[in-house]
This record gives structure tokens, sequence and C-alpha cells, in this order.
């Protein structure tokens, strides 16, 4: 059995410049990160993409590690074949094999630091809940969500999205690198305590589960016809009552939140995701007890690949 790995992504999109900033000068000097003794791999994840200080070339990156994309011989997009090459040189079942893959991102939206997480493995459950424990960090439950899939994350055993904001597409931002750093030296303590059998998992886990995502409301051409209410803007992680302002229109027309369900918004007016015809997503806070099966899973893919 190879020994325990954890790959250490950024610039998964290329206009995201501060996590891809942060690995080159941790690749130059390995002392930057204290990594509390685990093994580790990084790589930069769309370069050809930073290169040109753009999101992506053909698309998403981050949507391309579904099985339907990966294995069509037809599709030559180039961020397809990232995808392909990323998994056969650090995938799970490459000749230098990753167990653990954290994926770093940053947001415009006034999000702070958060943790993302897709579907309900008890791996990535049982390691945001230590890092919550630790942090504070809100988690953000991405499921149930047919149009937005192939996530890099989930081609690994475990993974966690690491989202720091806010901040603008391509402007690097030392506030932004620092706490990038900060919560991946918590992950890897947390992950070397898993690995002496030092660690203590919570009582509960809080997260904010993905309810739908709405769009901006557009005309009969399909153009916006309204921007988000400034009201709304960094109310990221607050609940909406009913008649708050979500959009407005330049005649003065404020369309409102209309139900009574106070659910929680995240990432309200993301830039990248104008293309996603996403101007905020709904979630709803759920407090979980601990699943001790969430203990088992990670200490068995930690401690069985040692």
């Amino acid at each position: 059995m190879s020994a325990f790995q954890v790959l250490v992504v950024g610039g998964t999109h290329g206009n995201e410049v501060n996590a891809p900033w942060l690995i080159e000068n941790w690749e130059a000097n390995l002392n930057l990160i204290n990594t509390y003794g685990v093994n580790f791999s990084t790589v930069i994840g769309n370069p050809n993409a930073r290169n040109q200080n753009k999101r992506y070339i053909d698309r998403d990156l981050n949507r391309c590690f579904h099985n339907d994309l990966l294995n069509n011989e037809l599709l030559h997009d180039f961020e397809i074949h990232r995808a392909r090459d990323l998994l056969r040189d650090l995938g799970p079942h490459s000749s230098n094999p990753n167990h653990l893959v954290i994926d770093c991102h940053s947001t415009t939206s006034s999000m702070g630091s958060s943790l993302v997480i897709y579907g309900r493995r008890p791996a990535d459950l049982a390691l945001a809940s230590l890092i919550q424990a630790k942090l504070g960090l809100p988690i953000y439950l991405h499921e149930g969500d047919a149009s937005q899939h192939g996530f890099l994350v989930e081609s690994w055993p475990c993974g966690l999205v690491l989202e720091i904001g806010p901040v603008a597409q391509s402007l690097l931002d030392f506030n932004i690198v620092f706490k990038t750093r900060l919560v991946l030296e918590v992950i890897f303590q947390q992950i070397s305590y898993i690995q002496q059998r030092m660690v203590n998992f919570p009582k509960k886990l809080i997260i904010h589960r993905h309810l739908k995502s709405i769009d901006i409301p557009r005309n009969s051409f399909g153009l916006p016809e309204a921007c988000i209410h400034p009201d709304l803007l960094g109310k990221d992680w607050l609940p909406l009552a009913a008649n708050t302002p979500l959009f407005l229109r330049p005649d003065g027309f404020i369309y409102r939140y209309e139900y009574n369900d106070s659910p929680v918004p995240v990432f309200i007016n993301e830039a990248a995701y104008l293309e996603k015809k996403i101007a905020l997503s709904l979630t709803k806070k759920e407090i979980w007890p601990f699943n001790h099966i969430w203990k088992d899973t990670i200490f068995e893919l930690i401690n069985s690949s040692i």
C-alpha cells in the first residue's frame, strides 16, 4: 500500500491567482507551510489558463471530472485533457497516488473563509468537522444540483474545496494568501493527529445544505434586466427574511424574496457565476450530530495507507 499523501491544488481556475502564488513559493521553500510531517504533492490545476489570466481555456476544469466527459474520446477540450492528465499523474490510482485532495479557490463574494463539500462522503464530513471545530468555518454542502457536477475533489477518495474571499479575480492579495496558508496548516495538523490517533472529533457538524440557485432577472433576449440589490451585497451566510430585496432594476423596481422559510444565501454576486446564470445560491442551515461512521472511514483511509 502506498504511503498516505495529500494533494494540494491551486489555480483550478486560471484567474484565481492567490493559491497558485502560494504553491509556487511553497515549492521553492518547503518550510513555508507546516505540514506536520504529512506527505503531500502540489500542482497548479490549469496552468495554461493561468498564463492567459483566464478562468479556463475551453470549459470550466472544475466541471470536467465526470465519467461522461473523461471517457468520451471524441471530446478534445483542453480542460478535459487536463483532467485526465491530473488523474493519470496524481490520482488515487496513479504511480504517485494521492488519497485526499484540497482544492484551493478564491471568491469575489463576501464568503470569508469557508469549506465546500460535494455530497455526503463520510471521510469528507469527518475532516470538515475537524476544520470547523478548529477554525469555525462555515461549510457549504453542495448536492442536489443536476446542472453542476464533475467537480475535481469528487475524483479522489476524500476532498475539500477551500474558498477564501472576497477578492477580485486576478488580484494578488496577501490577506487571501495568509488565510489560505492558515487553513492548509490546520488541515495538515488534523490529518497528522488522525495518523497519531490523538484526534478529538466534535459532537456536531454545522452545514449549509444547498437548496437551489437563483439567476438575475433577464429580459426576452436573455440579458440581465436587474442587478443584485445593494442591501443584499455582503450578506452571505445571513438568513433571508420574507420581503428582503434581492434585485434592483434601473427604473427602481425591486424584486423581493417572497417566502418565509429563511434560507441562507451564499456566493452572492460571484463574478465567475454570471456565465452559469447564478446570482446567488440558497442553503438551509442544519446541525448534524457527529456520526462515528465518519470517523471510522477517515481513520481507515488515512491509516491504511501508511
